[in-house]
């Protein structure tokens, strides 16, 4: 056999491997874009519905102590970005974000106090999940100017979300929750093929603050 002939068969087996990585990441791809698909009809629905029941939100607290008055879950919006990938169209993102408000609406704002570090981790940690509009005050001693503690002066009006970030390559969703369980934020990836309607129903309970495995 020439050496032409050996390149040729070194060729032709890169090629065959070259080809079934394409056809593996395209089999990848499609699984994706199909809990993507899943997600994007069931969310959309979910959100008309909960704009119309406008149901109850979970107890709210910045510092563990102070509690927030009963609060409602409004205002529900879906939205879906698309980009490219290899010359086809798919899903960047797919997200539903709401607005939790006073069920009674207040014109007063609210008034927290730490003066330890770690309370002041936690607090500064629930303002930035629930994106919640605040001043932060230092409030000082009057003779010796030393700092005694940090005022929050916030709205009772926080904002909560759901993003879903595709990983069409490994047929994988990123899952981040903001604002869903208390003022907190989780994370965690899943399967595609684990989007079914049950995956789907457990956010909707933690949304609205009933028993899932999201806590």
């Amino acid at each position: 056999m020439s050496f032409l002939q050996q390149l040729k068969q070194q060729a032709s087996v890169v090629k065959s491997q070259q080809g079934t990585q394409v056809q593996a990441l395209d089999a990848n791809v499609q699984r994706a874009e199909e809990a993507c698909q899943t997600i994007r009809h069931y969310l959309t629905d979910l959100a008309a519905q909960l704009n119309v029941i406008e149901p109850d939100a979970r107890s709210l607290s910045l510092d563990g102590r102070t509690k927030w008055p009963a609060m409602k879950l409004t205002t529900f919006r879906f939205d879906v970005r698309q980009k490219v990938l290899r010359q086809k169209q798919v899903t960047d993102y797919l997200a539903l974000g709401w607005h939790i408000l006073p069920r009674v609406p207040v014109t007063n704002v609210a008034r927290v106090s730490v003066n330890f570090p770690p309370d002041l981790e936690r607090v500064e940690s629930r303002l930035r999940a629930g994106f919640v509009k605040h001043a932060r005050l230092e409030q000082r001693h009057p003779d010796t100017n030393k700092l005694q503690a940090i005022v929050f002066e916030h709205e009772l009006a926080a904002r909560a979300s759901v993003l879903i970030t595709p990983n069409h390559d490994e047929a994988r969703l990123q899952v981040r929750l903001a604002g869903v369980v208390g003022l907190d934020t989780q994370t965690t990836q899943v399967p595609a093929t684990a989007i079914t309607t049950a995956w789907l129903d457990d956010l909707a309970k933690a949304i609205v603050g009933q028993v899932s495995s999201w806590g």
